[in-house]
């Protein structure tokens, strides 16, 4: 569970982050500690779990890479070492478990670990996805992207607390 501090830490930065010299040193003026706090309390966040990840958002398409929604209908018994398979290939951006919404539709695929590829370039998909299938043993369904939204979620820590701009 969350310190209250901790808890106040990330909710500040929440949805913002100062784009400065010193950012860190910014986040701890405005929350009224030192600079190395902040960042010591991120860290034990990040170590501990707490956080699974910080840093900012790209779009990767810009750049000339492409981000790709998979998934596969991985047996039970497999399921978990399936995902430390994945979870050591190094366009994986992360995995999950996601039941299919309609599994007991005729011929239905029961889809159930799902994942984002994250690579350099768009002609680097197929082949990472005959990488995963030759490790794994499986099918890998892929959804590309047709249109991206941006859709804000910002869901509160702590009660009348702002986010940071």
């Amino acid at each position: 569970m969350l310190s209250p501090d901790d808890a106040r830490l990330v909710a500040f930065l929440h949805g913002g982050f100062p784009l400065t010299d010193r950012p860190f040193a910014d986040v701890a003026e405005q929350l009224g500690c030192p600079e190395d706090v902040v960042i010591e309390r991120l860290q034990r966040l990040l170590s501990h779990g707490d956080l699974s990840r910080f840093g900012p958002l790209f779009q990767i398409e810009r750049a000339g890479g492409r981000f790709v929604l998979a998934a596969m209908a991985v047996p039970e018994p497999r399921f978990d070492a399936v995902a430390e398979l994945l979870n050591g290939i190094s366009e994986v951006a992360h995995n999950y478990r996601r039941e299919s919404a309609h599994p007991d539709q005729p011929n239905a695929t029961p889809l159930n670990m799902w994942f984002v590829l994250a690579v350099e370039s768009a002609d680097l998909i197929a082949p990472t996805i005959a990488h995963i299938e030759a490790v794994t043993g499986l099918s890998v369904f892929d959804f590309p992207k047709d249109r991206e939204f941006f859709v804000e979620l910002k869901l509160p820590l702590l009660e009348g607390l702002g986010h940071a701009t």
